[in-house]
């Protein structure tokens, strides 16, 4: 199983993300706000995860580790 983390506090919030998840499991937490003003990025769902890593690559603030 793969394991998804985010560097919260860095994230700008672009979305880019949640475009390329093949699962869709890649969402904006709603509930909360990071450093910068923003609602992070998150996986709610860690075990529908493939470990595609495609939220990683595109992630222009590289704020995405995916572990396999």
């Amino acid at each position: 199983m793969a394991k998804v983390t985010f560097l919260e506090d860095k994230c700008k919030g672009c979305r880019l993300c949640t475009t390329v998840c093949p699962k869709q499991i890649v969402t904006m937490a709603t509930d909360r706000i990071n450093a910068k003003g923003f609602h992070p990025a998150e996986v709610k769902e860690q075990d529908k995860c493939i470990g595609c890593a495609f939220c990683a690559t595109i992630c222009p603030d590289v704020v995405i580790q995916v572990e396999k």
